[in-house]
């Protein structure tokens, strides 16, 4: 498998975007506009979920790949550069091993 596969499918739903394709489901995502990209993020993302809850791993590896799909429409949609978002995983990678503090809370008050 290629490293460039993510790089890859952007481009594809990209190119969707600049250059429509009669029967494309890409297409028709971004003719339908953000609510409907936004719509299916979601169920995308539940059906993750519930395959992940069912602990069916193919089930939930194929819905991940669903998600992310959508997720890229929906960033193509909105002019979000997948860049952008490999970049903040770069910069969040650093962060391996630093703890959050958990917040406590006084539930007297």
């Amino acid at each position: 498998m290629s490293d460039t596969i993510l790089h890859d499918l952007y481009q594809v739903v990209l190119g969707r975007k600049s250059d429509p394709q009669e029967g494309s489901y890409t297409c028709y995502l971004f003719d339908k506009g953000l609510d409907k990209i936004l719509k299916k993020v979601g169920e995308e993302c539940s059906e993750t979920i519930i395959a992940a809850k069912n602990g069916k791993q193919e089930e939930t590896v194929g819905e991940i790949s669903d998600l992310i799909y959508h997720l890229m429409v929906m960033m193509a949609h909105q002019n979000i550069p997948l860049d952008a978002v490999m970049a903040e995983l770069e910069r969040r990678s650093h962060k391996i091993g630093n703890l959050k503090q958990m917040k406590t809370v006084d539930h007297e008050t």
